[in-house]
């Protein structure tokens, strides 16, 4: 293995009991599923946070404020 960290995950029974099914039938190691999954996970977290940079400029109306406007534009 190269530039592979060792690393002790406790899962509760029956998630590792499902863990082992899955990769038997998938002919997949615990941990390339694991590795697979966090990876999954970070990725989304990088999207979230492009989306937070994209947005991070943009003005911030409370929800008091835009009430309000309704409420001065006759909408309400």
């Amino acid at each position: 293995m190269r530039n592979h960290t060792r690393a002790t995950v406790y899962f509760s029974a029956d998630i590792f009991k499902a863990l082992r099914m899955k990769a038997a039938a998938t002919h997949r190691s615990i941990s390339e599923m694991v590795n697979e999954a966090v990876r999954d996970a970070l990725a989304e977290d990088a999207i979230d946070l492009d989306a937070f940079t994209l947005l991070r400029d943009d003005a911030v109306t409370s929800f008091d404020s835009f009430v309000s406007g309704l409420r001065r534009r006759g909408t309400l």
